[in-house]
């Protein structure tokens, strides 16, 4: 997941000008259907179908990858879901990096998604 949003880009090069912006302490990822560097990730599931934002922490040096596997549960069908993000809150928000899935996931009844441990990267590039 190379894809920065803007406000991610602007948080980074308020840093790197020692600016000292307030930066995420907690970051939630996402699904969704797809995604603009303006907006992040967009058309995430409603809530009636059980979706949630999942808690995520990430290992690594460089590359940053998710430390524990991330499992969406869905109660209800959610569709085809193409894209992931990651945001800096649980609920709305400010979105930070998206990506288009490695395959879509077509939920057509309750069912569930994962993104195995370490499948996730984040790179800054």
């Amino acid at each position: 997941m190379t894809a920065l949003t803007d406000y991610a880009k602007n948080l980074l090069a308020r840093s790197l000008t020692g600016r000292q912006p307030s930066l995420p302490t907690a970051v939630w990822v996402a699904l969704g259907t797809g995604g603009t560097d303006a907006a992040g990730l967009t058309g995430e599931p409603a809530t009636a179908t059980g979706y949630a934002r999942q808690p995520a922490s990430f290992t690594g040096s460089g590359t940053q990858r998710n430390a524990a596997s991330l499992r969406f549960g869905f109660t209800a069908a959610a569709g085809t879901l193409t894209h992931i993000g990651i945001f800096d809150a649980v609920a709305g928000g400010n979105a930070l990096a998206w990506a288009a899935l490695g395959s879509p996931a077509t939920l057509g009844s309750a069912g569930s998604v994962t993104i195995p441990a370490e499948s996730l990267t984040v790179l800054a590039d």
